[in-house]
């Protein structure tokens, strides 16, 4: 086992690149990190302790999640690594990077808006939220299902290109 550097810049920058192959297994075009998911690492005592937000609550791939930063970083000469859950404050979808929702539109599903661009008019059904097509960008489209492939996401149909997708849903 090597000595590690404790919360040096070059260490931390070395453990954040190997954390940036961590892809969010629901969603592989994405890694953690450009999902928010990653919150903050440190090193204390020779281990990396990863701070990490899922999501939602009761999101099922964090174990999964967990298992993949706890492996890579063996991998990478990093044995003992803690993953901290910390729930507070809760996920937003605002934590996604713009690049991140592009990445989404290319993987085949429509990003989220941003939350703060919501009101409780939301919660309104009959306010239609618009979404476009991932595929052709159409905005002629329409929801089929609150829930989609994961609970994160609703099902759509596009009117002109006739694809089904997914949307991402603003949280």
């Amino acid at each position: 086992m090597r000595l590690i550097n404790q919360n040096t810049e070059s260490e931390l920058s070395r453990v954040r690149s190997i954390l940036d192959t961590v892809t969010d297994p629901e969603i592989p075009a994405l890694t953690i990190n450009e999902m928010g998911i990653l919150r903050g690492i440190e090193i204390k005592d020779n281990t990396v302790i990863v701070t990490i937000t899922p999501t939602y609550s009761g999101c099922p791939a964090i174990d999964h999640i967990t298992d993949d930063i706890t492996k890579v970083l063996a991998e990478h000469d990093y044995p003992s690594t803690r993953v901290a859950l910390v729930l507070s404050p809760a996920w937003t979808t605002d934590w996604m990077s713009d690049e991140a929702k592009e990445k989404l539109r290319k993987y085949g599903i429509a990003p989220p808006c941003k939350t703060s661009l919501l009101d409780d008019s939301q919660e309104d059904p009959n306010i239609t939220v618009i979404v476009a097509c991932p595929n052709c960008c159409s905005f002629n489209t329409k929801l089929v299902s609150h829930f989609g492939s994961t609970a994160c996401k609703s099902f759509w149909q596009c009117a002109d290109c006739l694809e089904p997708f997914d949307y991402f849903k603003p949280i």
